[in-house]
């Protein structure tokens, strides 16, 4: 079993570093609180698991019914990763609206169920997974094992991600609220991006 996990990892890291709407919620409540953030980021976690779980078991029966569809699912997820670089890109340095006041959370579970269903409810998880795994299987080898694998792997590339956000919350919140670093940052993601979609695509 050979695994690509040189382009599978990178692409992962600039995935999991651009900040999308779990990102908002888990430093936001996380600003109010290290047991909030904690909270946030595991409901989070959660919701990538279901989608892991989801993306294992569709991906390896298509794979199994159809072995030809690999290369089809790889080509989405070559256009879809070339998809989101060009988005980051134009949105690069877009001013942020004005953010509400904070509001310190009263309910454990509450703030657990916002996480969970903040990423549950996310298409563009599924779909990076769907993006990802495909690029880094093996066709010789078991679906099954490999999507296991590879989707343990992201989930925990996730949340290693917030046991570093959650105690760095002021730090990173701070260092993004700058438009011209925030710029910068997101036109290196965006490129990265751009660049393994190219790459792959003429591997």
């Amino acid at each position: 079993m050979h695994i690509a996990w040189g382009p599978f990892l990178l692409a992962l890291l600039v995935i999991v570093v651009v900040p999308g709407p779990d990102f908002v919620l888990v430093t936001r409540n996380a600003a109010t609180g290290a047991r909030w953030g904690w909270l946030a980021a595991a409901g989070s976690t959660c919701g990538l698991l279901v989608h892991a779980t989801a993306a294992t078991l569709g991906l390896s029966a298509l794979v199994v019914a159809v072995p030809a569809a690999l290369l089809v699912v790889k080509a989405i997820g070559v256009a879809y990763l070339a998809w989101m670089g060009f988005q980051i890109l134009r949105k690069a340095g877009a001013a942020a609206t004005q953010e509400p006041a904070l509001v310190v959370p009263t309910s454990g579970r509450s703030v657990f169920l916002r996480g969970l269903l903040t990423d549950v409810l996310n298409p563009k998880v599924m779909l990076t997974f769907l993006t990802l795994m495909p690029q880094a299987m093996d066709p010789a080898a078991d679906p099954m094992t490999q999507a296991a694998l590879l989707s343990a792997v992201a989930v925990s590339g996730f949340a290693v991600w917030w046991l570093i956000v959650v105690p760095s919350v002021r730090w990173l919140s701070a260092l993004l609220a700058d438009p011209r670093r925030r710029k910068v940052f997101e036109r290196c993601c965006g490129g990265a991006l751009l660049a393994m979609a190219t790459s792959i695509a003429v591997a």
